[in-house]
């Protein structure tokens, strides 16, 4: 009996050994290819309640990696605070500058906030230290370098220029064989800009002037149009620049940068740091790089996009042409308008008195228009340029004529500095930046 319940056995297996050997599909349950007329039609789509595999695999992340500067290594999701010093012994004896990196936990840009090329202009190095010290690296998508303080050689000593009397932001990007203020130049572009994606330069106004906040840029380039567009409603004015310029020479590389001016040289103005500030903040959001907390908090309570948008809808920016209006006497400047004031054509903006014959001479806009710069009161010299007039256009006109040629006469910031043992005297519609 065991015998024959073994053959039986035996007997089974050959017969599965051969069904498996007949080929896979006839060890299916349900063949691969059905039948033709069985089965749903072609082309037709799964019920609804049967999930598709792609439901269940979530996207691959970004991988954010560490981001190596000044021979470290600053990991996501933190703050790192690092120092600058311009190789080959240039400020072997300086305090070095403080370059703050903060790496985004998630991927995004790297933006870059500069201040202090002008040693006395100490606004921009306050608002560059508020804004790199406040940026929560959890939560931020990309990467914030810091720099507060470029000329410590000014810096230290309370003046606009370099120990030999140049102006650093006349010479990016520099050389590594030139002056003291090429080589400067040239190691910052390479050790700090060189990471950028954006970049904004933070200035005031210079020799006893003041800037309304405002954003200077070129506006030929569609790169440099769209990144102005980011600061919220602040002033932005197109202006070329200089060759030498810290944006001039970074835009040229493919890194979209602006100039915002905001106060006057000196000294710390709460309400213009502000403000820089919060367009800052806004440039930040509107790049994606950190969330609007008033947005985040609408979202949980109102879920319709739309009613967002209405709720809290984009500040637009500000274009404006310029022109410097000048005193045509010598004596002592008294201004009748403050910065950000709008005037009417042959409004009286000030009036120069000549202390020694009693003569007040009045100083009237030729247009209607707002002040986006003003000097301080003061002695001046005929043809001193006193109030810088903004008059308002639109994006459009603005980008227009920007494209448009210069005149014969052209438009410069400023003269070489090599050529100039003091102060150079201003040029219609620019400023020193």
């Amino acid at each position: 009996m065991r015998r024959l319940r073994g053959g039986m056995n035996r007997a089974r297996l050959l017969l599965l050994s051969a069904l498996f050997a007949a080929g896979p599909l006839a060890a299916q349950d349900f063949p691969v290819d059905p039948p033709a007329g069985a089965g749903p039609a072609a082309g037709t789509t799964p019920p609804e309640t049967l999930a598709s595999p792609q439901e269940f695999l979530s996207p691959l992340a970004e991988l954010v990696t560490p981001l190596a500067i000044l021979d470290r290594l600053v990991v996501p999701g933190t703050r790192m605070q690092l120092e600058w010093r311009p190789g080959g012994g240039i400020s072997a004896n300086e305090i070095p500058s403080p370059v703050v990196v903060t790496r985004g936990a998630k991927p995004g840009p790297v933006l870059c906030l500069v201040a202090g090329v002008h040693g006395d202009e100490i606004n921009g190095v306050e608002i560059v230290r508020r804004l790199s010290h406040s940026v929560d690296p959890t939560r931020l998508s990309g990467t914030v370098i810091g720099v507060p303080i470029v000329n410590v050689h000014g810096y230290s000593r309370g003046t606009r220029y370099l120990p030999d009397r140049r102006d650093l932001n006349r010479f990016f990007p520099g050389t590594r064989n030139g002056s003291i203020a090429s080589r400067i130049a040239n190691a910052f572009f390479q050790d700090i800009v060189s990471h950028c994606d954006m970049l904004v330069d933070f200035h005031t106004g210079s020799f006893d002037r003041s800037n309304l906040p405002q954003v200077r840029a070129d506006l030929t380039h569609p790169d440099v149009i769209e990144f102005s567009r980011s600061f919220g409603n602040t002033v932005v004015l197109h202006s070329p620049g200089n060759k030498g310029m810290l944006r001039v020479a970074a835009t040229a590389v493919g890194i979209p940068a602006v100039t915002f001016e905001a106060g006057a040289p000196t000294r710390l103005e709460p309400t213009e740091i502000a403000q820089a500030v919060a367009a800052i903040e806004r440039l930040m959001q509107q790049s994606g790089m950190r969330e609007d907390p008033e947005a985040a908090e609408d979202a949980a309570l109102v879920p319709d996009p739309a009613a967002i948008g209405v709720a809290h809808p984009e500040p637009a920016p500000i274009f404006l042409d310029s022109r410097w209006v000048r005193a045509n006497s010598g004596g002592l400047l008294i201004s009748d308008v403050t910065l950000g004031q709008r005037v009417q054509s042959g409004q009286r903006l000030g009036r120069v008195i000549d202390p020694l014959s009693n003569v007040e001479r009045y100083i009237l806009a030729p247009v209607a228009g707002r002040i986006i710069g003003m000097a301080q009161n003061q002695a001046v010299l005929p043809g001193y340029a006193a109030f810088h007039l903004g008059t308002e256009t639109s994006e459009q006109q603005a980008v227009r004529e920007a494209a448009e040629p210069h005149s014969p006469d052209p438009v410069a910031e400023d003269p070489d500095p090599e050529e100039r043992p003091e102060a150079p005297e201003l040029s219609e519609g620019e400023d020193y930046e």
